[in-house]
């Protein structure tokens, strides 16, 4: 596939299955092999993002990401993001807080044969826990 085509198809999974949360779509991107280095994960990684997407869909509302810089050679794509999102329950095993947050995020995606294989993740842990009120600051 071509780096633009690469290029839609993360800017497909960003904004169907991390904003939308369409979980249907973790059958289309993704290879049948996917590996997540982000959580643990079991064999079985569209069943784990699947079961993060149900767990995340519970805990935050309002989810926003913003893509910033997208960075493509071969077959790994980069992108930086804006995130926010509003807790609605309980998340990263605290009770639901109301509050809101926006956050910086890089994902790293590697692709093949027009879909996503392999996808590591950083974020402002930090700063999401200061805004959420479970750390001063």
């Amino acid at each position: 596939m071509s780096l633009e085509a690469n290029k839609a198809l993360v800017r497909r999974f960003i904004d169907e299955i991390l904003v939308q949360g369409r979980r249907g779509a973790i059958d289309e991107l993704l290879s049948d092999d996917f590996v997540s280095h982000t959580w643990r994960s079991t064999v079985d990684g569209k069943g784990d993002l699947k079961r993060a997407m149900e767990r995340l869909s519970e805990a935050l509302a309002d989810v926003c990401f913003t893509v910033e810089d997208v960075i493509a050679e071969g077959d790994r794509l980069v992108v930086r993001v804006i995130a926010s999102a509003t807790q609605v329950g309980e998340f990263m095993g605290r009770p639901p807080s109301g509050r809101s947050y926006t956050i910086g995020e890089i994902h790293i995606f590697r692709l093949r044969d027009g879909r996503l294989c392999e996808h590591w993740h950083q974020y402002d842990q930090l700063g999401l826990l200061r805004q959420l009120g479970a750390m001063p600051g």
